[in-house]
C-alpha cells in the first residue's frame, strides 16, 4: 500500500473541495483523483479516511492550527498549505495508529510537492507545535 500516494490523492480532493466551495461527494471525488493518480487499490480506503475524517473534524482542525499560527489566519494561507496542514493535523489529532513525526515529515513532502518556495518552511513550523502540543499531552 502506497500511503504517499493515498496522500497526495486525500490532498487533492481537499483542495477541490477548498477551492470550488461547491458540496462534494467525497466518495466519488475520491475514486475520480484515485483513478487520475494510479492508487493502487489498497490505497484507496486509507485515502477515503483521511478525507472523511479531515472533513468531520475540520472545525476542530482549523482552530488548532489558528491556534499555532502566529499572526496567519487560516483564510489568508496559501490554499495547498491550507490543506496539508489540515490533512496532517487529522493524522496527529485523530490517529494514533500513526506517528505524529511521520505525518509531518509526509506533510513536508506533500508542501514540497505542491506548494509554493517557502510552503515546507511554514507547514513545518506549525505542525511542529503541534505534534509537541499533542507529545505533552500525551505524557501527561
Amino acid at each position: 500500500m502506497s500511503r504517499r500516494l493515498a496522500r497526495e490523492t486525500a490532498l487533492q480532493v481537499l483542495f477541490q473541495r477548498d477551492l470550488t466551495k461547491e458540496p462534494l461527494i467525497a466518495a466519488e471525488a475520491v475514486q475520480r483523483w484515485a483513478t487520475e493518480f494510479s492508487v493502487p487499490e489498497a490505497s484507496i480506503p486509507f485515502t477515503q479516511e483521511l478525507v472523511d475524517g479531515t472533513i468531520a473534524h475540520q472545525n476542530e482542525i482549523d482552530l488548532k492550527i489558528a491556534a499555532f499560527a502566529q499572526e496567519w489566519t487560516i483564510s489568508r494561507m496559501a490554499n495547498v498549505d491550507r490543506n496539508v496542514m489540515r490533512l496532517a493535523t487529522y493524522e496527529i489529532l485523530f490517529r494514533p495508529d500513526i506517528p505524529g513525526r511521520v505525518s509531518l515529515n509526509e506533510a513536508i513532502e506533500l508542501a514540497k510537492r505542491f506548494g509554493g518556495e517557502e510552503s515546507a518552511k511554514f507547514v513545518n513550523g506549525i505542525l511542529d507545535r503541534i505534534v509537541d502540543s499533542v507529545s505533552k499531552v500525551e505524557q501527561k
